[in-house]
């Protein structure tokens, strides 16, 4: 029984509250004084996953990828009212995704694939009337 007590406690200990002392929604004690700016962190963050929303990584890979990075330092700028290099947003982004692979060009089997072109015609039953 006492061992069962004891583990009780523990799990009383372990969940406050509803959430674990382990989950990442609560900071270690020790990183009190640093709240402040794992707050702007979070905000920050926050306010580029809103902006990929209107800019996707996905479009950083075309003809228009810098019409798209211009357009998520602005959404950037105007949030906080700072101004973010392209070097800061792109890390940013690496955060959340492979920006090496995003940049990468398709290799040669990839072009073929995307450039492959086929002839396209309408069935003969498609001409044919009914009667």
């Amino acid at each position: 029984m006492e061992g069962g007590a004891g583990r009780n406690g523990e799990e009383r200990e372990e969940e406050r509250d509803g959430m674990s002392v382990h989950s990442p929604c609560k900071a270690p004690p020790s990183s009190a004084s640093s709240l402040p700016k794992e707050q702007s962190q979070v905000e920050l963050e926050l306010r580029l996953l809103e902006a990929l929303e209107i800019y996707p990584p996905v479009k950083l890979r075309g003809m228009h990828r810098h019409f798209v990075l211009y357009g998520l330092m602005e959404f950037l700028r105007r949030s906080f009212d700072r101004q973010f290099s392209p070097d800061e947003v792109l890390q940013l982004l690496d955060r959340f995704y492979n920006i090496e692979m995003l940049f990468q060009k398709p290799d040669d089997e990839e072009t073929e694939i995307l450039n492959h072109e086929e002839d396209f015609s309408l069935p003969q039953s498609y001409f044919v009337k009914e009667e």
